[in-house]
């Protein structure tokens, strides 16, 4: 680091240790707002919730001084303008899965707890909107004209399809080089395909009255439910199970343990756990049992052994296979299946398995999406960059990796995921991770985060993109 870098890195710090409060004010303003997608309404695509996050989230950037604007409901942006209009981006989202259950406190008013914003979207991905917007916020009060113009684009449905990023791809410019802060350090340049669908059931007219668990497909659900018809009057309660009488039927209830599909690690699937419990205890018909004994290969395990799909790779690493939803609809179990797969696999062997699955009991696969696994090269200016950036300044000497989640970076022409998560910093045990309860985000966390991304973005300036 050169004298220069010194001198714009103290300034870096002293202008991150006076934004603190602000910046914990904006990300509960974003925070509080419930953003899970909605019914589409005019210049609200994907519900009123969204829309309110980014006209909250642009009103922030408007009062900076940055020039904004609404891209019709489905996304938005904040541009510094440089001397040229080839576009450095920063991309986040607005939108957030729903809350589930579990929270110690109101998911959408955002708390601060032993030093960690609390809500839902603290991790994913407000807190790191709020951060880019300040990055672009230090170069304006710079008052130099940047290289390229810096923009700051929010999204508001990365979480159920992303077509907030089609949209806006169709009908505004790609950017030249762009980074997505929805993951964690230093650069991911590699994501895993994604393959989704639903396992349906044969009718059936037994013993299950109701089945319901899960709030979004890519969410592990921690909670699930099953009304059942049954003379059985002692039914055991177990460690994640209660069971009570109810209207004639027992409903059988359990509690696991939230996470994301991308890493299941360490989750446990509720949905699992009541198709277990209805097996074991025998409340079902052969027809159901048919229904069920599906469900459960499904939810044998998170690396899709038992489904016959286990796969890795030296890139990408293995496979990761969950239900996040099942319901009984009209009498049909449905239950979303959310794979995430290395390049070692493909969608062909993916629908296969899954159809035989169905069909051998007696049912059907309804394919979903397909995604083809993402990657660029590593050893890019731009990731050599971003990499350095964060080892110096981290004082780490951490390597670009591949990752499960899927991020806006595979929508565009030469885009990564940087940041702003630390694997291996400590956590309290109360703390969630993004997708499950009491979802928390340390403030510090945030705070470091910004000192990388602004000299990320000066260092960005100077390549020849």
């Amino acid at each position: 680091m050169d004298e220069n870098e010194k001198r714009l890195l103290r300034q870096i710090d002293a202008f991150v240790k006076r934004s603190h409060e602000d910046i914990l004010q904006d990300v509960k303003t974003l925070v509080d707002i419930k953003s899970v997608q909605g019914e589409p309404a005019p210049g609200a695509p994907f519900g009123m919730g969204p829309k309110r996050a980014l006209e909250a989230a642009l009103e922030i950037a408007s009062g900076m001084g940055l020039f904004t604007r609404n891209c019709e409901g489905y996304a938005g942006y904040a541009d510094l303008p440089g001397k040229s209009e080839k576009q450095i981006a920063l991309i986040t989202h607005l939108d957030v899965v729903p809350e589930g259950s579990g929270w110690t406190g109101d998911p959408f008013c955002m708390t601060l707890r032993d030093g960690f914003a609390v809500g839902r979207g603290t991790a994913d991905d407000k807190g790191p909107a709020v951060i880019t917007l300040y990055a672009a916020k230090f170069f304006k009060e710079q008052g130099v004209k940047l290289p390229y113009t810096l923009r700051v684009l929010f999204g508001t449905n990365e979480e159920t399809g992303m077509q907030d990023v089609d949209y806006y791809l169709a009908h505004y410019p790609q950017p030249a080089f762009c980074f997505s802060p929805d993951a964690r350090f230093p650069v991911g340049y590699a994501e895993k395909g994604g393959y989704s669908g639903w396992l349906v059931s044969a009718p059936l007219n037994g013993c299950l009255k109701e089945f319901f668990g899960g709030e979004a497909k890519n969410v592990v659900p921690d909670r699930a439910y099953a009304l059942v018809r049954t003379e059985k009057t002692r039914l055991p309660d177990t460690e994640n199970i209660t069971v009570r009488a109810e209207n004639g039927c027992v409903r059988i209830e359990a509690r696991g343990k939230g996470g994301h599909v991308a890493g299941p690690q360490g989750s446990v699937n509720a949905i699992g756990l009541v198709v277990g419990y209805l097996l074991d205890n025998g409340l079902c018909t052969p027809q159901e049992k048919r229904a069920l004994r599906m469900l459960r290969t499904l939810h044998a395990d998170t690396d899709g052994s038992a489904l016959g799909v286990a796969a890795r790779d030296d890139v990408f690493g293995p496979l990761t296979c969950v239900g996040g939803m099942v319901r009984l609809e009209q009498g049909r179990l449905r239950q979303s299946v959310d794979i995430r797969y290395p390049a070692a696999m493909d969608g062909e062997r993916l629908r296969a398995a899954l159809c035989a699955l169905a069909e051998n009991a007696g049912g059907s696969f309804e394919p979903g999406a397909m995604r083809a696994p993402f990657c660029i090269d590593p050893n890019s200016p731009e990731i050599r960059t971003l990499t350095n950036t964060y080892n110096e300044l981290a004082n780490r000497s951490d390597a670009p990796f591949a990752m499960g989640g899927g991020t806006y970076a595979r929508r565009f022409a030469n885009a990564i995921s940087y940041g702003p998560g630390e694997t291996d910093q400590p956590r309290p045990v109360w703390a969630g991770a993004p997708h499950g309860a009491d979802e928390a985000m340390e403030m510090a966390q945030l705070y470091k985060a910004l000192r990388i991304y602004i000299l990320a973005i000066a260092r960005l300036m100077k390549l020849e993109l």
